[in-house]
């Protein structure tokens, strides 16, 4: 276990890494991606993820929901009611591509204004990340990249990570006994086995529009910054970054986000906390509250021996 909080500009080293590699990270840039799901599907396909259903929610025309044991990669689908787009409000146009002309299938006077939100949501790869603070076994650990990999070989099951996630990304998975790494917990390994051969994780190398970008995660920090700053110029006045700050809860994402409306709108959390930060002071009083103790019973049997 490594350091628990605050920045920390090198994780791998953290780790125990000799000769750690330039960390690696996604750069997603919600403001282009048209949400084919090429990165879920080449995800799926490269990691052998066994199909989780393709139901259609009611709620959206999303059909994977959510992150979990069995979708590694979920482009989130925010179907949003918006306000009339007027002259220089920095509201993005964001249309979906469809078989017929925007408005025919409502009268004029039933139409409303609306946008799309979309966004390829993955493991963000915490500086600090709770997940392999809480493994009693080891199977998480710190790559030599910087990133978070479970060893399905070495996990037991037992959950302990599932809760500690502040973002909710790693789940056991759930199945038969036929199920590929059914009861072992799963997430997105940054396609460890492909960076390890010079190569692109599947979904990036995937994505038709480069919405997901990968690379040294100090080179994507600055394109971020400078993507984000290029649409404020543009008049996005709601263009912002998610997971760029060293200084936030979790001590930086390996995952950053530019999004086009605050992070609860995409379901992810506004203030993530590592839940094992306060581990230390925890420690601290259970010690001193066990020497109490020890005294107490100490002075109890000397009295007594009187």
């Amino acid at each position: 276990m490594g350091s628990l909080s605050g920045p920390l500009q090198d994780p791998a080293a953290d780790a125990g890494w000799q000769d750690p590699q330039p960390r690696k990270g996604f750069f997603t840039d919600t403001s282009i991606c048209i949400g084919c799901k090429a990165c879920e599907v080449a995800c799926k396909e490269w990691n052998a993820i066994p199909e989780d259903g393709l139901a259609m929610l009611g709620s959206s025309y999303d059909n994977s929901e959510a992150l979990g044991a069995s979708t590694w990669r979920h482009v989130a689908f925010i179907e949003q009611p918006a306000p009339a787009a007027a002259p220089g409000s920095g509201r993005a146009s964001l249309p979906m591509p469809t078989t017929q002309r925007p408005g025919d299938a409502l009268p004029p006077e039933s139409r409303t204004d609306f946008r799309w939100l979309m966004s390829s949501d993955v493991c963000k790869h915490c500086t600090h990340a709770a997940c392999l603070d809480v493994c009693p076994t080891g199977a998480l650990f710190r790559t030599e990249f910087g990133t978070v990999v479970v060893q399905d070989d070495v996990c037991n099951g037992c959950g302990y990570c599932v809760p500690a996630c502040p973002f909710g990304v790693i789940e056991r998975r759930e199945g038969d006994e036929h199920t590929k790494n059914v009861g072992i917990a799963q997430k997105c390994t940054l396609c460890y086995d492909r960076l390890g051969a010079g190569l692109t994780p599947a979904c990036a190398q995937a994505c038709p529009t480069e919405s997901i970008q990968f690379g040294d995660l100090d080179e994507l920090r600055e394109r971020a910054a400078a993507r984000a700053e290029t649409l404020r110029s543009q008049g996005v006045a709601e263009a912002r970054l998610y997971g760029a700050s060293p200084e936030d809860g979790v001590g930086g994402s390996g995952a950053l986000f530019l999004l086009l409306d605050e992070p609860e709108v995409y379901g992810l959390p506004p203030d993530p906390v590592v839940s094992t930060r306060d581990l230390p002071q925890m420690w601290k009083q259970a010690g001193i509250a066990a020497l109490g103790l020890l005294a107490g019973a100490a002075a109890t049997f000397l009295g007594g021996s009187r």
